[in-house]
């Protein structure tokens, strides 16, 4: 886990996040969260995109097997549970609050946008909105950063602590360039 700034993004990196997500990743400015193969588990996007989109989401959850573990808790109500929890436990409000600063201090960093300003992700600071994007919060900065996102962790089937990556298929050799010029003259 790490917060911003962020160690530069490698190619391979994209590349993975691209096999992830089935498209190639917009305007990744780090990796704050990584399986323990080190893959990519969440990216951290810039607030505008290149192409002028304000992006509010600053940490996406890409890891194909936690992404699934947050939809099913989405299937099973658990943000229900999550929001009667933020109703009724004034302890739970405030850290929700906290994480939603910390949340906005850190994608600030990358530029204010003033189309999403004060407006974080996964319904911060009010609501449970998405699971998916308060565990990336969670796992991009530690423990305890966001509890709702912990509570999702703790919940999910998935954890950081196991890798259950696919192969990317990333890391497979080049095939090897053809002189068409030296075939001719050898054959």
């Amino acid at each position: 886990m790490t917060r911003p700034p962020f160690s530069p993004v490698s190619e391979r990196d994209l590349r993975i996040v691209t096999a992830q997500l089935g498209r190639r990743p917009r305007d990744v400015v780090g990796i704050p969260a990584r399986c323990v193969c080190g893959a990519p588990t969440v990216v951290a996007t810039a607030p505008r995109l290149a192409d002028g989109t304000p992006f509010p989401t600053f940490y996406y959850l890409s890891h194909p097997v936690a992404t699934a573990a947050m939809s099913f808790l989405e299937a099973a109500q658990l943000m229900v549970e999550c929001t009667e929890l933020l109703a009724g436990d004034a302890d739970v409000r405030t850290a929700y609050r906290r994480a939603h600063g910390d949340f906005l201090t850190d994608r600030g960093l990358f530029g204010e946008v003033a189309e999403i300003a004060g407006i974080s992700a996964g319904g911060m600071p009010t609501r449970v909105k998405c699971l998916h994007a308060l565990a990336a919060h969670s796992l991009a900065a530690g423990p305890g950063a966001n509890p709702i996102g912990d509570l999702a962790l703790e919940r999910s089937s998935w954890s950081p602590a196991v890798c259950q990556c696919p192969d990317y298929g990333v890391d497979e050799p080049a095939e090897p360039a053809v002189d068409e010029t030296s075939e001719e003259l050898s054959g």
